[in-house]
């Protein structure tokens, strides 16, 4: 029997609570994206909460965020996703140009 909330995303993350990853990238150092801390539910809320105070970017992408939570705390964003995470940045420079 499959149970089709499971895989619809509002309905996970209602029952989950959030998730979140927080990538780190510095362009001056060369160093390839890598992940600095993520979680789900209370952590997740956590992650949120010090972003929004401290006016970082959020970024909502589920497939992505999926990818990032198989990946171990210090871990290198694999390549596959560069394209993605490429993309995101450039949204951000845009959006920081624009303030």
């Amino acid at each position: 029997m499959i149970v089709q909330k499971h895989f619809n995303q509002v309905n996970r993350r209602q029952i989950n609570g959030p998730s979140a990853v927080v990538i780190s990238y510095d362009e001056a150092e060369g160093n390839e994206p890598r992940v600095i801390a993520s979680g789900k539910g209370y952590v997740a809320e956590k992650i949120l909460k010090m972003a929004e105070e401290n006016n970082i970017h959020m970024e909502e992408d589920a497939s992505l965020l999926e990818n990032l939570l198989d990946l171990d705390l210090g871990e290198n964003v694999p390549p596959q996703l560069y394209a993605v995470i490429a993309e995101i940045l450039l949204l951000i420079e845009e959006l920081e140009r624009s303030y």
